[in-house]
């Protein structure tokens, strides 16, 4: 059974989506505001979130921000607000969806649903790539597991953004030495076994349900990375 967390500070609105979720065979998480929505998500890890815009206190793209900095969790924002502007800065924050007030609860359902369908544990947008907890700016090359950055040398940190460019993908040894280290290179291709024995140490925060650099005898090393 898959988790929703509601954090809606109308009541009403709240217990509405709660009866049409449960009523889909969902388990409803709910919190009427923004300390509370946080607290909930970093003890339950819901499958997903519906997050209101307009909150007391800590608003629907504060939170947003904070759920980003460690999760890839789906986030589908509510709001009354109907304005293109408020719509496109959800979906550029990271939010997957995005709903106006007044709703159907049935539509509510649907995106729910459809967005749980393709929603993986991967964020890819156009500088940063997010893993679960493993956030990567292709951009700043700054990598970071639960909020902290992890500190990689460079030739290191070369071969983890070759992979993390293509996850879920098989490399040998030869190729990853051709495309990391360069056609000069004339070393042995060991030092891929010790630049991936040393990232995986890096990252050994990195959960192993999120995603792991797997060994495949005789083939060689991917970047996988798992539904959540």
């Amino acid at each position: 059974m898959k988790t929703i967390l509601i954090v809606e500070d109308e009541e009403t609105i709240s217990r509405v989506l709660a009866v049409y979720l449960k009523h889909e065979g969902y388990e409803v998480l709910q919190a009427y505001d923004g300390g509370e929505g946080l607290g909930l998500f970093a003890q339950r890890k819901p499958d997903l979130v519906l997050l209101d815009v307009m909150l007391p206190g800590m608003d629907g793209w504060s939170i947003l921000k904070e759920i980003r900095k460690t999760s890839a969790c789906p986030v589908i924002m509510l709001t009354a607000l109907g304005d293109i502007d408020y719509r496109l800065k959800g979906l550029n924050q990271g939010a997957d969806d995005y709903i106006s007030k007044p709703f159907v609860g049935e539509e509510v359902v649907a995106r729910v649903n459809a967005v749980l369908r393709r929603s993986s544990n991967v964020l890819d947008t156009e500088n940063e790539k997010q893993f679960g907890s493993l956030k990567i700016n292709m951009d700043s090359h700054v990598v970071t597991v639960n909020g902290e950055k992890v500190v990689l040398t460079p030739k290191d940190l070369s071969l983890l953004l070759f992979l993390a460019e293509r996850p879920n993908r098989t490399f040998t040894r030869e190729d990853l030495i051709e495309s990391v280290w360069g056609m000069d290179y004339d070393g042995s291709d060991r030092a891929v076994d010790l630049s991936v024995k040393r990232i995986r140490q890096s990252l050994a925060a990195w959960p192993a349900e999120q995603g792991e650099i797997r060994t495949l005898r005789g083939l060689g090393y991917q970047f996988s990375v798992y539904d959540k």
